[in-house]
């Protein structure tokens, strides 16, 4: 099979760089800067074993490709506010043989929340979710780092919204031939995806203020409660920390790398990089989402979701606003709602 990977950034840049290395084909999708620099000097992809670069076929759309083949799998790996327009690009591609990508390829959805797959699946026939638990950075166009060591990083898949297949387990294969990559295959990907909602939480949260110190610790605290409040509501079945901690263990440990600091996860790095648009419509909004639909007040989702579009929009510095004001926003938040 060939991979193409919609979005070949962090997340999308290392699971098509660990392909590559192990020997499968991959196309590399990209824009603006990236593009150009995936072009001229290749993915350059940082990790614990090494820098490795590798020279990838490099295309902003499906156009350059021609028609598609019918063992393409397509990784939509875009940041959730961009899956609209990566769906209207991908979805009409023709494909060798007959019918578009929507009517015959697998997409899988290797993102933040759970937005991207439900979107997919309006216009996709065959939607697989992934849990992406793969810690990657972009550090500047053309490279990515991943610090996770001795794995980059734990994919569980399954079929969206439930099930598993042939496909998604020949898939799962290809990824652990990399070596660097578990993918287990799961019927019941979203339970997964619910759990690591709670934890992406934090990411408004770490693109706000600092995360260092009890205080900001405290206040994740309150901030996952009120998720878990609302997942509890609706019903909503998720894995346990218990359960996450037995299937990740030390698999995936943070290690220093030289020329590639981490400084923070996805959001952090949409406002490092002054993207202008971050997901926290995704993350903390989907809280706020549920909140609303089943009659659980989420102030403190709906607090980080607005000042994460804010610092976005104004293009303000990472992890500017001091804890002690953040902290004073969300008590204020939540005693008016108590009050209300």
């Amino acid at each position: 099979m060939r991979y193409i990977i919609i979005g070949a950034g962090a997340v999308g840049g290392a699971i098509g760089g660990r392909l590559a290395g192990a020997g499968h084909e991959v196309v590399a999708v990209a824009r603006g800067a990236h593009l150009a620099a995936l072009r001229e000097s290749g993915l350059r992809l940082t990790v614990p074993d090494g820098q490795h670069t590798y020279r990838l076929p490099a295309v902003e759309g499906p156009a350059e490709l021609g028609e598609l083949r019918a063992d393409d799998v397509l990784v939509l790996a875009v940041k959730t506010q961009d899956t609209v327009a990566a769906l209207r690009d991908w979805g009409p591609a023709p494909v060798d043989g007959g019918g578009t990508a929507a009517e015959r390829l697998p997409l899988l959805c290797a993102q933040n929340g759970v937005e991207g797959q439900r979107l997919a699946l309006r216009v996709f026939r065959h939607v697989y979710g992934v849990c992406v638990w793969l810690p990657a950075t972009f550090v500047e166009p053309g490279r990515v780092s991943a610090a996770g060591a001795p794995l980059t990083g734990i994919l569980h898949l399954g079929r969206y919204p439930h099930g598993t297949d042939e496909t998604v387990r020949r898939i799962a294969a290809d990824l652990e031939k990399t070596r660097f990559l578990e993918a287990p295959v799961v019927p019941d990907v979203s339970r997964w995806q619910y759990a690591k909602l709670l934890s992406n939480l934090a990411n408004a949260l770490e693109a706000v203020t600092s995360t260092a110190g009890d205080r900001a610790g405290e206040l994740y605290r309150r901030v996952r409660a009120e998720g878990e409040a609302v997942l509890d509501a609706a019903g909503i079945a998720y894995a346990s920390a218990e359960e996450q901690r037995e299937t990740r263990g030390h698999k995936v440990d943070l290690v220093p790398l030289d020329g590639a600091p981490r400084g923070g996860g996805s959001s952090w790095q949409s406002l490092s990089r002054g993207t202008g648009s971050i997901e926290a419509d995704y993350l903390n909004g989907e809280i706020a989402l549920l909140g609303r639909l089943h009659g659980v007040p989420t102030p403190l989702n709906d607090l980080l979701q607005r000042l994460a579009n804010t610092f976005a929009r104004e293009r303000r510095a990472a992890g500017s606003m001091p804890v002690e004001e953040l902290v004073r926003l969300a008590d204020e938040a939540v005693a008016f709602v108590q009050e209300s």
